[in-house]
């Protein structure tokens, strides 16, 4: 009989390089993944729904947990506080269930010093350009917003190096295909897997 432990997959990306929309699609192609809702403090854009999008709590209590060491990796994001719940993760790794996490970088470094074996995939757009486009089109954030978003994202992009994987989201559709496959080959690594074998001879002798 074959085991293994769960797979973590860490993906990071700077804001508007499209991992929400990515992270969704793996999900939706691979029915046996788990997902990680994250904690924010952040309040709800239209259409974000509590315990779905995010588990979104007051700033009190989101401290109260971190104090309490609930949490396997937490940020500090564009202002706003955003944590994984440890208890989730742990519980889905062992019973051998992969879990998809999408944090920022520094808590993916948190989370690969806790989880040496995480796999980190890092997604970026074509361009820093094509990116100031995406996130004007959300008209979400104000100007001011937007370019402090784009100045985070190129401190973000210049560690795409402590990533396993890098996908550069040029068309939707075959992103999703990159991230997908990532997640599949990772599975049968045979690092992650254990053998049960039955119990055979020390030795077989043959004759006639």
């Amino acid at each position: 009989m074959i085991r293994r432990r769960g797979a973590l997959f860490v993906v990071s990306a700077p804001s508007g390089a499209g991992k929400t929309t990515l992270c969704r699609e793996a999900r939706v192609r691979l029915s046996d993944l788990a997902y990680s809702v994250s904690y924010t403090t952040r309040a709800p854009r239209p259409g974000e729904i509590d315990g779905t999008d995010f588990h979104f709590v007051s700033e009190p209590e989101f401290r109260r947990l971190r104090e309490r060491g609930e949490f396997a990796e937490w940020a500090t994001v564009h202002g706003n506080l955003y944590g994984t719940r440890a208890s989730v993760l742990e519980a889905a790794l062992s019973d051998g269930q992969d879990i998809l996490l999408d944090i920022d970088t520094h808590g993916a470094a948190q989370l690969r010093r806790r989880y040496p074996e995480a796999v980190l995939v890092f997604i970026v757009a074509p361009s820093l350009a094509d990116l100031e486009r995406r996130l004007r089109e959300r008209r979400s954030d104000a100007a001011g917003e937007i370019a402090r978003r784009l100045t985070r994202a190129r401190e973000e992009i210049a560690l795409w190096r402590q990533y396993d994987y890098l996908i550069v989201n040029r068309d939707l559709k075959e992103a999703g295909e990159q991230l997908t496959a990532i997640i599949v080959a990772e599975r049968s690594r045979t690092s992650r897997l254990t053998l049960g074998l039955p119990d055979l001879p020390l030795s077989q002798h043959g004759g006639s």
